[in-house]
């Protein structure tokens, strides 16, 4: 029996770059992946498609690899990236959305992230598993804002 758990993640900041270079950034997955910490692979499928093969966590005995794909659509008038999950493929299903607003010397970004990772770890560790994997992955990805926000030279 696998454990599956539930990701719902949202954050919200501002940058100094422009509309333009936060856009064209976030909106061209392989140059947002980059910036992404533990991305072992990053797989284009066609069509606006991705793979994402994230770096194995955990110790030699127990550890989880999450493999998920995801369809994007990017909009510049709108200000919005959306991604969908491609079922079938991995051990998660991730969606999620960056709405980018252009203010007068600043752009504000707020990226929501959801999913349901799959471990192949019985259901009597999920008390313990649940949190873990809540807990690394919100961890990538205040790295990955970090990184970001280091990239679009700091916070406004």
């Amino acid at each position: 029996m696998a454990v599956s758990v539930d990701i719902d993640l949202g954050y919200e900041f501002a940058v100094k770059a422009p509309f333009k270079d936060v856009f064209d950034v976030l909106s061209h997955v392989p140059t947002s992946a980059g910036f992404f910490p533990k991305v072992d692979k990053l797989v284009d499928m066609g069509d606006d498609t991705y793979r994402w093969e994230m770096a194995k966590v955990g110790t030699a005995q127990v550890n989880l690899q999450t493999v998920y794909a995801s369809k994007y659509k990017s909009d510049a008038k709108k200000g919005s990236v959306v991604w969908t999950p491609v079922k079938g493929v991995g051990n998660a299903q991730v969606s999620g959305s960056w709405k980018i607003t252009d203010k007068k010397g600043s752009t504000d970004i707020v990226l929501k992230i959801k999913g349901t990772v799959d471990t192949p770890l019985p259901g009597l560790m999920k008390m313990v598993v649940v949190p873990v994997v809540q807990g690394e992955f919100e961890k990538l990805v205040e790295k990955y804002i970090d990184n970001l926000v280091k990239r679009f030279g700091g916070e406004a």
